[in-house]
């Protein structure tokens, strides 16, 4: 399998993950990609950098031939970790249409919510309980 558990974290799209959900995360159903079923070619890239980016073929583009999805990662100037970067893009991708709701970044959302809720719950019941004590105290 591609994800290590210290990648695991970081397979999302933009989110923030705390460390402590990585033992709360089902990675069970988590396709494994063969490369037997991957066509990778390397294009010339493009953005900022200049002809530093531009001479050079560093721009994976991946195809699943399976289901045909196709997913082009430019985000370094090495080759190396674009490939990388790119089948960990693909797997969470792949994850999300198979599993749906189960997938790994659907449950990365769900455990963000869910802190997101509670410390908003916590900030309110502060504030009220500040209001009150104000109230108390005749200092509103």
């Amino acid at each position: 399998m591609l994800l290590n558990p210290l990648c695991r974290l970081h397979v999302g799209i933009g989110s923030r993950v705390c460390a402590a959900f990585k033992h709360t995360i089902d990675y069970s159903k988590v396709p494994k990609i063969n490369e037997s079923d991957l066509s990778e070619q390397f294009v010339r890239g493009s953005g900022p950098g200049g002809s530093a980016v531009n001479k050079n073929a560093n721009c994976v583009v991946l195809t699943h031939i399976p289901t045909g999805h196709v997913i082009k990662c430019h985000t370094s100037r090495c080759q190396d970790e674009n490939r990388k970067r790119a089948r960990e893009m693909l797997v969470a991708k792949l994850d999300e249409e198979l599993n749906g709701e189960d997938s790994v970044t659907a449950q990365k959302r769900r455990l963000e919510s869910n802190k997101f809720k509670k410390t908003e719950y916590k900030k309110k019941k502060m504030a009220q309980l500040k209001s009150e004590w104000k109230k108390r105290e005749g200092l509103a």
